[in-house]
């Protein structure tokens, strides 16, 4: 895979699972252009990513903003070649204890976020460039207090199967890479005080016995928009141990 002089945007590319991504695109020498929605942790970004790389503070689900984002992008680069839709908010809320303001956040920054994003991208994306949308195996599997959270998932995969109808002939590939559990900060801030235990349980259930790692989700995102996945178009990949398989 090479990625060399290639426009890639990845959103939410501040930490965990983003900026794995990121690092993984930018070892493969593209020019970068990454979002978050707090500038010190953009800036703590970029020192990481090099030279080669573009911060935009933006939040996906403000519609000005992304529009102001797009903007600057075809400004500076004139194009992208991949975008990878991975922005979005993951919280614990068991029925009876979900509230309004949680569901509209998950909503607003998974579904309509990513919707957005990929409209507002498209008309930058010439004929080769591909899409990458960043979901979740609780698509299909959500487990105790992530129902809204697995609705936003699963809702991405609704999208993906309509949009590569909506698009077709033009050269544009989409696709959804679905991760399991990932050791990022992230998650072990999601599961609090339970998070030894409950990762041990996770692990169980991977055939591989552990969880995944950042930089595998970055290795996967990477090869999904590359070349070498030139005819997979519409899929949703697992990359979650083989967990969802058995």
């Amino acid at each position: 895979m090479s990625f060399k002089d290639k426009v890639v945007v990845v959103t939410g590319g501040t930490s965990g699972i983003g900026l794995a991504i990121a690092k993984e695109f930018a070892g493969q020498g593209a020019h970068l252009v990454i979002t978050g929605r707090k500038q010190d942790r953009l800036d703590e970004a970029v020192e990481s990513l090099g030279d080669k790389t573009l911060a935009v503070k933006a939040d996906v689900s403000n519609i000005s903003e992304l529009a102001d984002l797009f903007t600057k992008i075809k400004t500076v680069h004139g194009r992208i070649d991949v975008l990878v839709a991975n922005a979005g908010i993951g919280q614990v809320s068991a029925l009876g204890s979900i509230t309004e303001e949680a569901f509209d956040l998950a909503f607003n920054t998974n579904v309509k976020g990513v919707t957005f994003t990929v409209q507002g991208a498209l008309p930058l994306i010439g004929a080769g460039g591909s899409v990458v949308i960043v979901g979740s195996t609780a698509s299909i599997n959500p487990g105790p207090g992530l129902s809204v959270y697995g609705a936003t998932k699963a809702a991405l995969r609704g999208l993906v199967k309509s949009w590569i109808l909506d698009i077709k002939g033009s050269g544009v590939r989409i696709n959804l890479l679905s991760p399991g559990p990932v050791n990022t900060d992230s998650l072990h801030n999601m599961l609090g005080d339970d998070a030894k235990s409950i990762i041990g349980f996770l692990s169980e259930k991977s055939t591989i016995g552990r969880i995944g790692e950042a930089d595998e989700i970055g290795k996967a995102v990477a090869f999904l928009a590359s070349q070498e996945a030139s005819y997979i178009n519409g899929v949703e990949l697992f990359a979650d141990g083989g967990a969802s398989q058995v």
